[in-house]
C-alpha cells in the first residue's frame, strides 16, 4: 500500500511539472503569432523579358499554297512551253531577337507591350521537293527555271500576304501575348 501511495505521489508531481511547463511556454509565447500573405502583384523582371525574347521566331499564321506557273518562249523553230506546280507554306510572325529595348515595360500594375509588325519569317517557303513539272516542251536552262521559281514566289506572296492575313496574324499575336502574360500573373495588359 505504501508503494502505491509513493507511485501516486510521483505521478501527481510529474503531472504538476508538465502543466507548469506548458503554462510557462504559453505565457512566454502569448504575444508571438505567424501570419501569411500572398503577393498579389507580379513584377516584370529582366529574366521574364529575356525568356520571352529567347523564343526566337514566333509564328502566328501559316498559309499553304500551290501555284501553277508557266512560261512560253517563241522562236523560229517553234514555241517552247514550261509549266510547273509549286507548293509552299508561308509562315507569318515575328523574330523576338529583333525586338527593340523597351518593347515591353511595366507601369504600376499595368504591362505595356509595343508589338512589332508581323512579317514573312522565311523567304524560302517553296518546297522544292514537291515542285512538279506539269508540262515541258523544248529546252530550258537552269536560269529559266529560276525565273519561273521567282515568279511562283511572287504569286504566292501576292495571294497569301494580304491585308486580311496580316491582320489575322497580328490578332493571333496579340491573343498569344495576352495569354502568356496572364499566365505569368499579369492582369492589366495594354498592347500597342
Amino acid at each position: 500500500m505504501k508503494q502505491v501511495k509513493k507511485t501516486l505521489q510521483l505521478y501527481t508531481a510529474i503531472a504538476i511539472a508538465v502543466c507548469a511547463a506548458i503554462g510557462m511556454l504559453w505565457w512566454i509565447n502569448r504575444d508571438n503569432h505567424i501570419e501569411t500573405a500572398s503577393e498579389t502583384t507580379t513584377t516584370l523582371s529582366p529574366t521574364i523579358i529575356g525568356k520571352i525574347e529567347d523564343i526566337g521566331e514566333w509564328e502566328f499564321l501559316s498559309i499553304s499554297d500551290e501555284e501553277l506557273v508557266d512560261t512560253t518562249r517563241t522562236s523560229f523553230w517553234g514555241d517552247s512551253h514550261l509549266a510547273r506546280i509549286y507548293y509552299g507554306t508561308l509562315h507569318i510572325g515575328i523574330d523576338t531577337h529583333d525586338l527593340k529595348a523597351g518593347w515591353i515595360r511595366q507601369n504600376g500594375d499595368t504591362v505595356i507591350v509595343n508589338l512589332p509588325q508581323v512579317h514573312l519569317l522565311d523567304p524560302n517557303f517553296i518546297d522544292e521537293a514537291r515542285t512538279k513539272s506539269f508540262y515541258e516542251t523544248g529546252s530550258w536552262t537552269e536560269a529559266d527555271r529560276q525565273a519561273l521559281y521567282r515568279k511562283a514566289c511572287e504569286k504566292m506572296k501576292a495571294r497569301c500576304l494580304t491585308k486580311e492575313n496580316l491582320r489575322q496574324a497580328r490578332e493571333n499575336m496579340q491573343s498569344q501575348m495576352d495569354k502568356m502574360l496572364r499566365a505569368l500573373g499579369f492582369e492589366n495588359i495594354v498592347m500597342k
